[in-house]
């Protein structure tokens, strides 16, 4: 084709990218590639599993795969280097980063290649957005590093940090995770992806280079049994994964009852809302870089096209007539918008769900563009008319696949963008600030962009909801993952106060002197019996009968949920919320001669220590009325014409059993900060001490409580907890009991990867404001919601 062609049909010419210093690199290394432990490379002569280029076939190096010894060893070099590494001032640690960002500055193009050649990428992407996003994030945690003895005072590291990521983004989500983790003081453990690991290789000799001291970094090589022993080891007090939704699952499993922190990055199925109102043409851009970007091989992809009815064929036409446009080809040609699929293994996955929604006689509509005869490729395409219950609606696809389904109004977006048990993003398309602001509080998403899509700044919290896990990276919320508070003290086991859950029969329980005391259950608002019909016996410290508690059952909590469900209401006001917690202190003030004599009765407490633990509720109720409406979320500084927010959202309906030591004060402490975060809760209180409840539902039905915000149900408490961790209609639960109960419910939240945050089986001080109230309750209470808002010239 000569020039005068060109000009005549516009055609791009090829434009290869020199990939002659990435492959010196490998040859340098006689394309055998090893883990990096304790500042070492070793390893590489065990090499046998082999790295493909997924855009030819062929096999670019060779790694091996890290078993128990390896494993071992690198989390010994991480625990001895933390010592060291922590006690490192912000400052000293922040030129470490800084010298990580200005290393990465100058071998851009070598990373940009090398991550081209073992992705399949294209590498204007690896060049414009992987790699330079990349060197952000050393940047702003430099600065975050820099700044914490300030920013996060009375904060400390947890320690060895395990990090497993995946294959789509590899050195991103490599600084994603190592960053704010070496920003905060902790050391890492971090294992590639088998099927892109050069990019962490040169990483490390990077690592090498700047000085960085040994263990502080190790990287080990490997597959799904690498990462496991990473999930397992007992020495690792964080897993930062990003992932599949089931692996997610398993590690939550795994991790139940080891007191690992966890920040789980998962799968979506994301919709893209386009409005009547939108700008068409810019929304159809939107749908290339939100669908087609990375092959499609993005967890926040927006996979699902919702488009209002009345505009719907005419922005297919747009998008049909756009999609032929796409160029497909070799990655390493600049002049390439979309590259191979990273292994065959996933193409043949996409190609199977491809042929399932065909045999549904759902139609696919594809570019013509013609594909290279070698490697991984698919087309790009969308389903014009797929339904929403479709497997190929519901699935995560993970490659250049849309489907598309209309809507009418409003609502009815919102209820087809909420139909999934993914919650990462969503983007909407609108040019009307109403409508856009609407769909954006209504959408169960981590992140929302308007009028755009796939944005990303190290200073924005990423992150999803449901089913596509909890956590953030990024951003001030990211680095507070790697931390903790100081403890004032050493924590001491739980002492559990046996109580005898055994049905009463006719005439027990009936105090001396007393007609009946009979507690119900508090649903909804209401008094409710027990659905099995069954009391059990609340003795005093000496063992004498004080009344009857409701000894409740799987339909009591399922009831308790509907009814918290019903008052969604309550987290839209947070004045409102605050007036609320002012008139339960003014109540519970009122009351106060009845609650110490109750305590007294229950515990065998003094006078004094029972009118100290009511004391200190009524102070906990002004701190948490005077947080509700002052727990304010931010606008970050990230790219040009943009507005980014980040909202504090309740999580939803919370499950909370209470503990048994200061029976009053520790159940109010939980109940506190989640309602004034606006929350809904169910709560089990100490079964041992449960008739505190009864005086609590009158005091909360005289202080304009509004019904199923907080709801009361009692009970054996590790029977119920397992219930609500069970309930999928649970998106929260936090947990004071004994190690055994904790474990039992984090292992049972992984059916819908509900939060959870339990005591571990060590008993709480209440009385201690540093360690039971605080900021920090406030944010295991909410989620965050990162809004992107076009803004200014």
């Amino acid at each position: 084709m000569n020039i005068k062609d060109i000009m005549e049909s516009m055609e791009y010419g090829p434009a290869p990218e020199d990939q002659g210093s990435a492959q010196a690199w490998l040859e340098a290394h006689d394309r055998r590639l090893g883990h990096f432990i304790d500042g070492q490379f070793q390893g590489a002569a065990q090499a046998d599993i082999a790295v493909e280029n997924p855009a030819t076939g062929e096999t670019l190096a060779h790694i091996p795969q890290a078993g128990q010894d390896e494993v071992d060893a690198a989390v010994k070099a991480a625990k001895n280097a933390f010592g060291q590494w922590s006690r490192k001032s912000g400052y000293e640690r922040s030129q470490y980063l800084y010298a990580i960002a200005r290393g990465l500055q100058k071998r851009e193009r070598l990373f940009s290649v090398l991550e081209t050649l073992d992705n399949g990428k294209a590498i204007r992407e690896s060049r414009n957005a992987d790699i330079p996003l990349a060197i952000r994030h050393f940047y702003h945690h430099a600065g975050w590093a820099a700044m914490a003895e300030s920013e996060f005072a009375g904060q400390q590291p947890l320690g060895v940090c395990g990090q497993i990521i995946p294959w789509n983004f590899p050195l991103l989500m490599l600084a994603w995770k190592i960053a704010p983790a070496l920003a905060a003081g902790n050391t890492v453990v971090l294992k590639p992806a088998d099927l892109t690991p050069l990019t962490a290789v040169a990483f490390a000799e990077l690592l090498v280079e700047i000085g960085l001291p040994k263990g502080v970094v190790n990287i080990v090589q490997g597959g799904g049994d690498t990462g496991a022993m990473i999930v397992r080891h007992p020495d690792i007090a964080k897993i930062a994964f990003t992932g599949s939704t089931a692996v997610g699952r398993d590690i939550r499993r795994a991790t139940a009852g080891s007191g690992k922190r966890l920040t789980l990055e998962l799968g979506g199925k994301s919709p893209f809302v386009i409005c009547a109102d939108a700008d068409l043409d810019a929304a159809v851009e939107g749908v290339v870089e939100g669908v087609w970007f990375n092959q499609g091989e993005v967890c926040c992809a927006g996979s699902r096209l919702l488009i209002q009815e009345g505009i719907a064929e005419r922005f297919l036409n747009k998008l049909r007539a756009r999609m032929q446009k796409i160029r497909v080809g070799s990655p390493l040609d600049k002049s390439t918008d979309m590259g191979a699929i990273v292994s065959a293994r996933q193409k043949a996955r996409i190609q199977g769900l491809l042929d399932n929604a065909a045999g549904e006689g759902i139609r696919l509509e594809q570019s013509s563009c013609p594909l290279p005869e070698q490697g991984h490729f698919v087309t790009p395409g969308f389903f014009a008319d797929a339904q929403p219950a479709a497997e190929i609606s519901q699935v995560e696809i993970f490659g250049p696949i849309a489907v598309t389904t209309s809507f009418r109004t409003i609502d009815e977006a919102v209820e087809l963008a909420n139909n999934t048990g993914y919650g990462l993003s969503a983007s909407i398309w609108s040019e009307n600030i109403n409508a856009a602001t609407e769909l954006a509080a209504r959408i169960k998403a981590g992140v929302v962009w308007i009028n755009a899509t796939n944005i990303f700044d190290a200073n924005a919290p990423f992150g999803g909801v449901k089913e596509s896990g909890y956590g953030r990276e990024g951003a001030r919320e990211g680095m507070a993952s790697y931390l903790e508070p100081v403890p004032a003290s050493r924590r001491k086991p739980v002492k559990p106060v046996e109580a005898d859950l055994t049905p009463t029969r006719l005439g027990e329980g009936t105090p001396e002197g007393q007609i009946d005391r009979t507690m119900k259950n508090y649903i909804g608002g209401k008094q409710a019996r027990p659905d099995g019909g069954s009391s059990y016996v609340i003795r005093d410290h000496k063992g004498r009968p004080l009344g009857l508690a409701p000894l409740s059952g799987r339909k009591d909590i399922r009831n308790a949920v509907e009814a918290a469900r019903k008052a969604g209401s309550w987290s839209s006001n947070a004045h409102g919320r605050a007036q609320v917690l002012f008139f339960l202190a003014e109540n519970i003030a009122a009351r106060s001669a009845e609650l110490i004599s109750l305590l007294q009765n229950m515990t065998g407490t003094g006078k004094s220590e029972a009118g100290g633990e009511v004391q200190k509720l009524l102070e906990r109720c002004f701190y948490y009325a005077g947080l509700a409406d002052k727990d304010d979320g931010a606008i970050h500084a990230t790219k040009p014409r943009h507005l980014t927010l980040s909202l504090k959202e309740p999580v939803g309906v919370a499950g909370v059993l209470a503990p048994d030591n200061s029976p009053l004060l520790g159940l109010m402490s939980l109940i506190l900060p989640l309602i004034a975060a606006g929350n809904r809760v169910v709560t089990v209180p100490s079964p041992a001490h449960a008739l505190i409840a009864q005086s609590l539902y009158q005091i909360f039905d005289t202080s304009d409580l509004p019904a199923g915000v907080v709801n009361l149900v009692s009970g054996d408490r590790d029977v119920l907890a397992q219930t609500l961790a069970e309930h999928d209609a649970v998106d929260l639960l936090w947990y004071h009991g004994s190690a055994e109960g904790a474990s039992a419910v984090e292992a049972a939240s992984a059916g819908n990867l509900k939060q959870v945050w339990t005591n571990g089986g060590f008993a709480t001080d209440w009385f201690d404001d540093a360690e039971a109230r605080g900021r920090h309750w406030m944010a295991r209470a909410t989620q965050i919601k990162t809004i992107w808002v076009p803004y200014g010239a």
